[in-house]
């Protein structure tokens, strides 16, 4: 069983930053990848980026790319979500997430095991 807990959320301005983090702990496959999705009320749970168990690929939303950065650091079982050039449009509940498959996830659907997310408001 693997556990993942979010932190960093908060309140930004639009054209601020965050940076959020999740530690993850328990039966974790070091080998497989991790991401982020976000979720606002009453919407699906829509994909924001996701990184290989090595740190070498990345791939981004489209809304998200250029803004946002993924990034992990294996020593620390951490994996990291930098934000930048908020807008409004970011505002909703980010959630960390693990694969257990071999595959890099490009939706939200493809992960199997999440955390219980940390709220990310970006007021304009």
């Amino acid at each position: 069983q693997v556990q993942l807990v979010e932190s960093g959320g908060g309140l930004a301005q639009a054209g601020g930053s965050l940076r959020l983090s999740c530690a993850t702990s328990g039966r974790t496959f070091s080998r497989n990848a991790m991401g982020w999705a976000r979720q606002d009320p009453g919407k699906e749970r829509e994909f924001v980026a996701a990184i290989s168990w090595t740190g070498s690929t990345t791939y981004y939303a489209s809304s998200v790319r250029g803004r946002f950065t993924i990034s992990r650091d294996s020593a620390k079982n951490t994996v990291y979500l930098q934000m930048n050039s908020l807008q409004p449009e970011d505002t909703a509940v980010y959630y960390c997430a693990h694969s257990r498959g071999g595959l890099l996830p490009t939706r939200a659907y493809e992960f199997d095991d999440w955390g219980q997310g940390t709220q990310v408001t970006v007021s304009s």
